[in-house]
């Protein structure tokens, strides 16, 4: 991935994402990790935009409201529309970036006109809308309105806009603002900022398409019949009109439009028609690895707790030695490779791995309770001798007879105690409260031997970057964007990097399964000294996708943006 030096940075960047101090998914990942690295560069020059979906009962945990000198006093003065209100402060995350929480409950009052406009000005076709495209769309445009306030205030700006420009004299401009918006759900503050404020640059970010998801989720094979695919053709098929045409408009409107990977920007290139200006990788800061003189420690609490909620359940004996293997992520069968997973796990049975396997799926699904038994075993701290009912399960399920994962589990056996291999479904958020674990994810990650996201439609893939950071060798696909970078950077070999990329296409689901397995069986049987090596290299490898590296391509992005802007104006 080549890129030109910039050769000009905002004085002002605004960043709009769904995911601002609100943890739901991989972009909360990308921008909380990305801030600390932005706030080194230019300290407090970006301000991240999110939407206030709190409330006094229900605070968020990674917002706190608080001074910020010219933005405490601009939202104390604003004059926003009847429905729209904001608090500032900062987002607890390493760097504590300057965040603005949006309320945008006035924006559905108006929605009608609003989409009207869009329609008339950008060809945005909202006629066909449902589900969560209409709460996107509001806080975008409330979004977008914040923006435009906060410019004309002149916060932060060595050339403020004004309000209204006096007659006779031309308006003045500021090109060296940027407003970056993130995934389809931010398109309307995009296109709002495009009408209101020509002057101001913008940047798009597709994370990933949302006609190409809706494509995998549907089971249709994306990959062998690419340049086949119509964007707008398959978005009336399945029913996507208005995402996509949203999507679609931000796509073409923006100054600078990016995605995350190469192997998405030829589906931006496809299926939106226009080819990404910057592939932007996503980076990982390594603030949630625990220090050298900590990390030991870290690991074997992490596998005691592993192992420990193993052993409750099937009561198999599994000691230090067990080889546990973790798959995470959304809850999306086909599309992140959960099938492809517990087909491994079924083929490690008949394999001749060297320690016995305990396999965890660790998704987020519709959990009704964590057991009530297995808390009990787990504060009991005996020995269990017997499983207990539904031995692959942590926590009951509002939704067991239609839960793809659950099911697969048990027309696969596993429910029947074989102690060389146990799948483990963890159906909740690790979040440290979850009943079970009371542990965050990655303070379980570190425990685990090795990971494998075998997915299927993964844009770039945080999961396989977060486990290298941890030291745990893991297996993707070169269907992920991440998988795509390794083989770009690397040899494909895990004493190289850490990492193994399987090759997978439309039709080699059974190649997959096996290649993986194999993968796995490799690992169960490497001495210490090789173990040793793979855990370094993986180490390595995360340091190569810092942001300290990565922060270059947006950097190029924003640079496209202004001079795009600087044109227009």
């Amino acid at each position: 991935m080549d890129i030109k030096p910039a050769t000009q940075r905002p004085e002002l960047l605004f960043e709009v994402s769904w995911e601002v101090c609100n943890k739901i998914g991989g972009i909360y990942t990308v921008l909380s990790t990305k801030a600390k690295t932005l706030q080194k560069i230019s300290k407090d020059t970006t301000v991240f935009i999110g939407p206030d979906v709190w409330t006094e009962a229900n605070p968020s945990p990674w917002f706190t409201e608080c001074n910020v000198t010219g933005l405490s006093k601009w939202a104390k003065n604003a004059k926003l529309p009847e429905g729209v209100s904001v608090r500032v402060g900062r987002w607890e995350i390493p760097g504590r970036p300057i965040a603005v929480l949006v309320k945008f409950d006035g924006m559905y009052a108006v929605k009608d006109e609003f989409y009207g406009e869009m329609w008339n000005r950008f060809g945005v076709d909202s006629l066909h809308a449902y589900g969560d495209y209409d709460e996107g769309c509001a806080f975008a445009h409330a979004a977008g309105i914040v923006i435009e306030s906060i410019i004309l205030s002149g916060y932060g700006q060595a050339n403020p806009l004004p309000d209204t420009p006096r007659r006779g004299r031309p308006k003045k401009v500021t090109p060296t603002i940027v407003a970056h918006f993130d995934e389809w759900t931010t398109g309307m503050g995009l296109l709002y900022i495009k009408w209101k404020m020509p002057s101001v640059a913008t940047v798009f970010t597709t994370h990933a398409t949302s006609i190409g998801r809706s494509i995998c989720g549907n089971n249709k094979p994306l990959y062998d019949y690419m340049s086949g695919y119509n964007g707008d053709q398959m978005a009336r098929e399945l029913n996507m009109e208005a995402k996509h045409s949203l999507e679609k408009a931000a796509a073409h409107q923006a100054d600078a439009f990016t995605t995350v990977s190469e192997i998405t920007a030829r589906e931006c290139e496809q299926l939106l028609e226009r080819r990404p200006d910057v592939v932007t990788p996503n980076g990982f800061e390594k603030n949630f690895v625990p220090a050298a003189a900590r990390f030991d420690a870290a690991r074997a609490e992490a596998r005691a707790s592993l192992i420990g909620v193993a052993n409750a359940l099937t009561g198999a004996g599994y000691d230090d030695n067990a080889f546990v293997v973790i798959t995470s992520g959304r809850c999306e069968y086909r599309n992140k490779g959960i099938d492809v997973y517990l087909d491994i796990a079924s083929s490690l049975r008949n394999m001749a791995a060297c320690r016995k396997v305990i396999a965890y799926v660790m998704v987020p699904a519709w959990p009704k309770e964590p057991r009530a038994d297995l808390k009990e075993r787990l504060a009991d701290g005996t020995a269990a001798t017997s499983p207990l009912q539904e031995p692959v399960l942590t926590h009951w399920l509002n939704n067991p007879d239609s839960d793809m994962v659950i099911n697969r589990i048990r027309e696969l056996g596993f429910c029947n105690i074989d102690p060389r291999v146990t799948v483990i479904y963890v159906p909740c958020y690790l979040n440290g409260t979850d009943g079970i674990f009371n542990r965050p994810y990655y303070d379980l990650l570190i425990g685990a031997d090795a990971t494998v996201f075998p997915s299927y439609y993964e844009p770039w893939g945080y999961t396989p970057l977060e486990s290298v950071a941890f030291g745990v060798p893991t297996v993707t696909t070169s269907l992920s964007g991440f998988g795509q970078w390794v083989l770009e950077t690397y040899e494909n070999y895990f004493e190289e990097c850490g990492v193994n990329v399987i090759g997978r296409g439309d039709s080699n689901y059974h190649d997959v399964v096996a290649n993986i397995a194999h993968s796995i069986e490799y690992l169960t049987c490497a001495d210490s000294r090789t173990t040793a090596r793979i855990r370094r290299a993986a180490m390595r490898t995360a340091a190569a996708a810092s942001w300290a590296n990565f922060i270059t391509y947006y950097d190029r992005a924003y640079d496209i943006a202004l001079q795009n802007a600087a044109r227009r104006s």
